[in-house]
């Protein structure tokens, strides 16, 4: 982070150092070439009216070339419409020599030329002579300046070296900037990271509280929310363990109980020896509940589950569920209704999903009140189905609902005991879902009832 803070500062800075330099310099030589220009176009018309071109002698012409040689720190030679050199400013040529060149060439075309000589750093000017008459402009000569730049060159080396020297300057600020603003940044981060070590090494008691940035404390109030969420599960993983052990030992004894009962008692009737062998029968088919729902949590848990997907019709599958369940439902005079909106044909495991909605809509008639009803819908779209179920029944406090699906949570122990209930329907309910790619969301309100939405895909994602 500090590195690209110091990147995207410097380097646009570099750029406009840059760029301005250069801009100078083409301005500069630019400005150098249009007062050339504008020398030359003077000399023009002070050389026209004395015959300057046909190699007549004006000291006061030749001086004023010499000067304003001189001034620009080049070279002026002045050449007519015969090619013939009038006036060579450097003396290396005579009136006898001819200065045949491209852009002197061209300049008898109406054509005047500039160019740069990086290397010398001098500038080059051909520029044709005018004369004007009353019809027409006819080139008499041309005129051809050489101009050091070297005064552009030091002006540019002065603040080529201030630049250098600002723009250090500038980056030390900007790294000394960069590097407090990202520890200041990144402070906060650093907390957060010593508070997930912590919550690593087992420390999930403590919370977070950082104040700063905006952002920065939405991370804290949700690191917050995770460590709550973490308590709770760790509590309800250490409630599993403790209910697992629990459950399974809580019928042995009473198997054993009643084993010793009838061993200690010596020709027992068989009126109590059968009530008590009923009472064992019970307290194993309840052994045997548990270990089944164990064995089918953790038959949904591996992620190699095989999924037996087959073409199955909805509607029949609910239809069959209540069916089997509607009698468990009459002894507690609840009614039980089923609303089809259309037929649903899905890819799904018909077992799984069979055990999954039968664990919702045998909750929804045990957490029921006397005299309540349950509402069990299906309908679909062009993607999903959907499976509704409500009850009238206790509901769920809405402290528990983000729990309710975690193994062997029971919001009423002592009710969950008494329905026989093992605390894993709706961890089985929710792997099921999830193995189908659908999603489960439960809506409550403690003493009105209880819906639980069911989304699955119609055609099966592997």
């Amino acid at each position: 982070m500090l590195f690209v803070f110091i990147i995207v500062s410097i380097i646009p800075l570099y750029l406009f150092t840059v760029i301005l330099l250069d801009n100078y310099k083409d301005k500069a030589i630019s400005n150098k070439f249009n007062q050339m220009q504008n020398q030359i176009i003077m000399l023009s018309n002070q050389m026209l009216p004395t015959g300057y071109l046909t190699l007549a002698s004006v000291p006061e012409i030749d001086a004023e070339v010499s000067r304003i040689a001189e001034i620009f720190q080049g070279r002026i030679v002045v050449v007519n419409n015969n090619l013939n050199i009038v006036e060579d400013t450097y003396g290396l040529y005579d009136s006898n020599k001819y200065l045949i060149s491209k852009d002197v060439i061209q300049c008898f075309n109406g054509n005047s030329s500039r160019a740069h000589d990086k290397e010398n750093n001098y500038l080059i000017l051909t520029h044709p002579i005018t004369h004007t008459t009353e019809d027409q402009k006819v080139i008499v000569g041309a005129i051809v300046m050489n101009s050091s730049t070297r005064d552009i060159q030091s002006i540019l080396t002065s603040l080529e070296q201030r630049a250098i020297i600002f723009s250090l300057a500038l980056a030390i600020f900007i790294v000394i900037f960069a590097i407090y603003f990202s520890s200041k940044l990144t402070k906060p981060l650093t907390k957060i990271v010593s508070s997930i070590d912590r919550l690593t090494e087992g420390y999930m008691e403590e919370e977070v509280s950082i104040k700063g940035y905006y952002e920065i404390e939405k991370i804290s109030d949700s690191f917050n929310k995770m460590i709550n969420r973490m308590q709770k599960i760790e509590n309800t993983r250490q409630e599993f363990v403790s209910n697992v052990s629990h459950e399974l030992k809580t019928p042995i004894t009473s198997i054993k109980v009643l084993a010793d009962s009838l061993l200690m008692q010596e020709d027992t009737p068989v009126e109590l020896y059968r009530e008590f062998l009923l009472d064992i029968t019970d307290e194993i088919e309840r052994e045997n509940k548990i270990i089944n729902d164990l064995l089918s949590l953790v038959k949904l848990n591996r992620s190699s589950g095989d999924m037996n997907i087959t073409s199955v019709n909805i509607n029949e599958l609910l239809e069959l569920i209540l069916k089997r369940l509607r009698p468990i439902a009459q002894k507690q005079n609840i009614e039980v209704v089923f609303e089809s909106f259309r037929a649903v044909i899905a890819e799904v495991d018909e077992v799984k999903l069979s055990l999954a909605i039968s664990n919702l809509i045998e909750n929804a008639i045990k957490y029921n009140k006397p005299d309540g009803w349950v509402r069990v819908s299906l309908n679909a779209d062009h993607r999903y189905f959907f499976i509704k179920v409500s009850d009238s029944g206790i509901g769920i406090p809405e402290d528990a609902q983000d729990l309710i699906f975690e193994r062997f949570f029971r919001v009423d122990k002592a009710r969950s005991r008494e329905s026989g209930g093992t605390g894993l329907g709706l961890a089985i309910t929710r792997n099921v879902v999830q193995m189908h790619r659908g999603a489960i969301r439960v809506y409550s309100k403690e003493g009105e009832g209880t819906t639980f939405n069911v989304r699955i895909p119609l055609n099966y994602i592997a």
